[in-house]
């Protein structure tokens, strides 16, 4: 465990480790987050991939009406206690008009906070909210000078940590462009970075595709600027901003792949208005499409059964 003087604080040495739960804006942050700590010389760790255990955990945290992904982070925070001083839960409400965020990522903190008041940690935030005119790097530097950091020392960490994660993304952009150029059967997996990045309910999805064949390709990976400009073409209004990549990645590249599924976790109302909207409204549906919803209760079989289907009926209608 490092040993951090904190600036401003010449008379005290603070231990101090913050927590990432493998888990929601984890996926979509976590060269970010990482990249910023390093930079402040605060220690990091990050909770186990999901398994059996941090999926039961989390549903005895939670409430009942919490979807699936919510569960899965409470049981992520859970798998932290003990290992860390603080734990990173930031409060995201919006990035502009019409960039809003689902209402569990303004409401997290608070929920870790009371949830897990038992616990020993810190539930450290920063607030992304465009009414407060608060944008992420000025959140984020408040959060590290708020710890006692300088504002010089945090706003260079947030400036190497933001480009680390700008490449990140433009990386995985590149990569996944590629495979839309590959032969044979390609199938678009639509579905939110917290999804698919799981190895308890996302990744099984990959090796069982895969296994038959296919080339996956992620609808999350893109290049999210083109991507928003991009889905207005399928709806003006729609308002979220994880939904908007996601739709403006479909719209950008189905005409180049033999299907798209689209998965969401049980229950996720943008997901399932979302998703309803993509089938019944838009040009979208030239290509076939299976709509998949994972919960706890899901059964390996029935997905394999599924899955196994609409394979099949993507080959005969490419004549394989």
């Amino acid at each position: 465990m490092n040993m951090i003087k904190m600036p401003g604080r010449e008379n005290t040495t603070d231990e101090m480790v913050v927590g990432l739960p493998r888990a929601l804006l984890y996926f979509r942050y976590r060269v970010l987050w990482e990249t910023f700590f390093r930079e402040l010389g605060v220690k990091t760790t990050v909770s186990p991939e999901t398994n059996l255990e941090i999926m039961r955990k989390g549903a005895e945290r939670s409430a009942s009406e919490m979807c699936m992904a919510m569960k899965i982070y409470m049981g992520h925070v859970d798998a932290l206690r003990g290992k860390c001083t603080h734990v990173l839960v930031p409060r995201i409400l919006d990035f502009g008009i019409r960039r809003v965020m689902c209402t569990n990522f303004e409401a997290l903190p608070d929920l870790v906070s009371n949830i897990f008041r038992d616990s020993s940690f810190k539930v450290l935030s920063y607030d992304v909210d465009s009414g407060k005119r608060k944008d992420e790097k000025r959140a984020m530097i408040e959060m590290a000078t708020g710890l006692g950091f300088s504002g010089k020392n945090s706003a260079h960490a947030y400036k190497v940590a933001s480009r680390a994660q700008e490449e990140a993304n433009a990386a995985a952009a590149r990569r996944t462009e590629v495979l839309y150029h590959k032969d044979g059967l390609k199938l678009i997996l639509a579905g939110h970075s917290y999804v698919l990045d799981d190895e308890y309910i996302g990744k099984p999805l990959f090796q069982k595709l895969e296994k038959m064949g296919v080339t996956v390709i992620r609808a999350d990976q893109v290049d999210r600027k083109q991507a928003l400009r991009e889905s207005e073409k399928a709806s003006p209004t729609l308002k979220w901003e994880l939904s908007q990549e996601i739709v403006g990645s479909l719209v950008m590249h189905y005409p180049q792949v033999d299907g798209i599924i689209l998965l969401a976790v049980y229950p996720c109302a943008l997901d399932s208005m979302v998703n309803d909207m993509l089938i019944h409204k838009n040009s979208i549906t030239k290509v076939p499409v299976l709509q998949m919803t994972l919960d706890d209760q899901t059964g390996s079989a029935g997905l394999d059964t599924r899955l196994e289907s609409f394979v099949d009926i993507l080959e005969m209608r490419k004549g394989e």
